[in-house]
């Protein structure tokens, strides 16, 4: 089978055929449909020499197939199921401490299973197993987004338009930061009340909550907009250190969020099904999956990029 897989530090990620997979007890078999494409990807192939328990990795950690066979003792799924599969559940991360979904074939582990509604497209299905979880995990489930509230995000990307939308469907008072003026309007459709180019035009604006999905030095922003007793919720890795003036955290709390559950996954599953959530995505072959990387290390991607592999 195919499989797209990094194979060292400064090499680009390589199509390469692999021996099929087999699902161990406990485990499924997944015929691949619909992988999303993520800046982590990018992150782990710059750092992920040395991290990785092995190589070559095939990444993809953001995916959603159909069962083709199922292992030794799993109960409640049955081939032909159509699932996604949560990246941060019983498995290491996928495609970065074991191999993931950029590929046909995907070995998961059952508890990791979330079940895809009928009707709903397998791209969105696949997107919501990590741009949908995180997103919506960091801002409603760590972050409590609630009606009345004053709620920053930083980053109105792959995660930021999601959690954007999860926060105004709260009933929040949403506020966005986002370099890319080109998305500003796709911002005010998702309900954002309004958009600036940095978060530093909050400060003093006693924000409740502010996610930032961006990551890059944007911590002691999120902090100097929200008021005592306020929170920010750190999601973005966009660069591997920060600094924060000691004296802003007094009386604030900062909480870092990574993934989510299956139960988020399929909560953002019924808003996608309902069209509560739209976000922007764009669908490319498998075979463009290391173009699209490219693609999104320069910063040329609206929204979300998700690979499909044919129905």
């Amino acid at each position: 089978m195919r499989a797209w897989q990094f194979e060292g530090a400064g090499k680009p990620i390589a199509l390469n055929e692999v021996p099929e997979l087999q699902p161990g007890p406990g485990e499924v078999l997944i015929d691949v449909k619909a992988a999303g494409l993520c800046h982590s990807d990018i992150m782990y192939m710059e750092i992920g020499e040395g991290t990785m328990p092995f190589l070559p990795m095939t990444q993809g950690h953001e995916n959603a197939g159909v069962i083709s066979a199922v292992g030794e003792g799993v109960t409640g799924w049955a081939v032909g199921d159509v699932v996604g599969v949560c990246s941060s559940g019983v498995r290491p991360p996928l495609g970065m401490f074991t191999h993931g979904g950029f590929a046909d074939q995907l070995v998961a582990d059952a508890p990791d299973l979330a079940r895809v509604p009928q009707g709903l497209d397998l791209s969105l299905a696949a997107l919501a197993t990590d741009a949908g979880m995180t997103s919506y995990h960091a801002v409603i489930k760590e972050g409590g987004a609630a009606p009345g509230m004053k709620v920053g995000i930083i980053g109105f990307g792959g995660l930021g338009q999601i959690g954007t939308r999860a926060a105004v469907l709260k009933g929040a008072e949403v506020h966005v930061a986002e370099l890319k003026q080109d998305v500003w309007d796709l911002a005010k459709a998702a309900g954002a009340v309004s958009v600036v180019s940095d978060a530093d035009e909050w400060a003093r604006q006693d924000f409740d909550l502010v996610v930032d999905y961006a990551g890059f030095d944007t911590t002691q922003k999120g902090l100097n907009a929200i008021r005592r007793g306020g929170r920010v919720v750190q999601v973005g890795l966009g660069k591997p250190t920060f600094t924060i003036a000691t004296h802003t955290i007094l009386g604030k709390t900062i909480v870092g969020s990574l993934g989510g559950t299956v139960q988020d996954i399929e909560e953002v599953y019924e808003l996608l099904l309902n069209k509560e959530i739209e976000p922007a995505y764009t669908e490319i072959a498998f075979e463009e999956i290391g173009d699209g990387l490219r693609r999104l290390a320069a910063n040329q991607v609206t929204g979300r990029l998700v690979a499909r592999f044919g129905d």
